[in-house]
């Protein structure tokens, strides 16, 4: 859960599965959108979501159609936005599969209103709700994936409503905050340049997190090696954006101020005795130099029902980036492989 999100042989994929692979929908028919009720907005649609402060809109956009395969794509943060995902436009309309992007409310496409009861977990998972219900997704066609923070919403939303799923992906999310917290502190901060991280401790101390040498900071001695590993001047525009337009109303309540733990509202969540209730097929996706542990991602897809470890020995908290091929490769093989009734 990062402050934008807050993100060689490098594929270990369990139980992967052979046998050919599904036929892909005609150009013809992915790109046909009669009768679609969002053609004039080139796929985007504004969706009313009942909360208990009021009705307000929150931002999709739709790209294909593959009434077979459609994808909810969970951004991170919280208070980030779909932007950073732009990646998937690149792999996934090749492989014929509907995909919806969403900005969750509060993010910088939809209604942002100024009221922090709402920046609560149950209520995002009823927003999911009434959005697949917009959207018109079902255990026939569902597929919801959600990283960093969205990884929480999405194994939140299984947890209740996994009927309507047809498959679950988690990327880059741990099933723990406290968990994460420990690795954090055992594992990464000891391997960071120790005087840097103590002015980062002090920053966070005072309380002075917005103040510009905080990311001076971050970003050569934490972001470059766990966040996405590419030289900052090079950073995709999708990502640039997102660190643009996150809304720290929301971030800092329930992550916290600190960028290397939890420290908000979620800094107690912990689902690791609730994985084995999830039952549809999942992705759990990690990578070796993620804030996340991989070794923790790779025990989640145990310990699910039917579950699939995808691991990006290049990537870190970016993956779909910093190891891109391993990530969408791995990503729409399960896909077709849940298609095609192999998981």
């Amino acid at each position: 859960m990062r402050r934008v999100v807050v993100l060689a042989l490098c594929s270990l994929v369990l139980h992967a599965c052979g046998g050919a692979l599904p036929d892909r929908p005609a150009a013809a028919g992915y790109l046909d959108y009669t009768g679609r009720d969002d053609v004039l907005s080139g796929g985007v649609k504004l969706i009313p979501i009942n909360t208990p402060k009021g009705t307000f809109r929150v931002w999709t956009k739709r790209v294909g159609n593959n009434p077979r395969i459609r994808v909810l794509l969970l951004h991170g943060g919280p208070g980030a936005t779909h932007e950073y995902l732009e990646a998937f436009d690149s792999y996934f309309p090749a492989a014929g599969f509907e995909y919806h992007y969403y900005d969750q409310l509060g993010s910088y496409y939809s209604d942002q209103p100024a009221d922090p009861e709402l920046w609560d977990v149950p209520r995002f998972v009823e927003e999911v709700e009434q959005v697949r219900q917009a959207l018109g997704l079902d255990a026939g066609n569902f597929y919801l994936y959600g990283q960093s923070w969205g990884g929480i919403l999405a194994i939140e939303y299984a947890l209740v409503y996994q009927q309507h799923l047809k498959g679950l992906v988690i990327s880059n999310m741990m099933a723990s905050n406290p968990a994460y917290n420990k690795y954090a502190e055992k594992v990464l901060m000891p391997a960071m340049d120790q005087a840097a991280l103590a002015e980062i401790r002090q920053l966070e101390a005072k309380g002075d997190t917005q103040n510009p040498r905080y990311l001076e900071l971050l970003i050569p001695h934490h972001y470059v090696h766990h966040f996405l590993r590419m030289p900052p001047e090079q950073w995709p525009d999708p990502v640039n954006r997102a660190f643009k337009h996150m809304n720290p109303a929301i971030y800092v309540p329930m992550q916290g101020p600190s960028e290397l733990g939890v420290g908000g509202k979620l800094k107690h969540w912990d689902r690791t005795a609730d994985l084995p209730r999830i039952t549809v097929p999942s992705l759990v996706i990690g990578a070796r130099h993620d804030t996340m542990d991989p070794r923790h991602l790779e025990w989640m897809a145990g310990a699910v029902g039917k579950g699939r470890y995808l691991y990006c020995a290049n990537g870190s908290h970016l993956a779909m980036y910093d190891d891109q091929k391993v990530y969408f490769e791995g990503l729409v093989q399960f896909i077709r492989d849940v298609d095609a009734g192999r998981l």
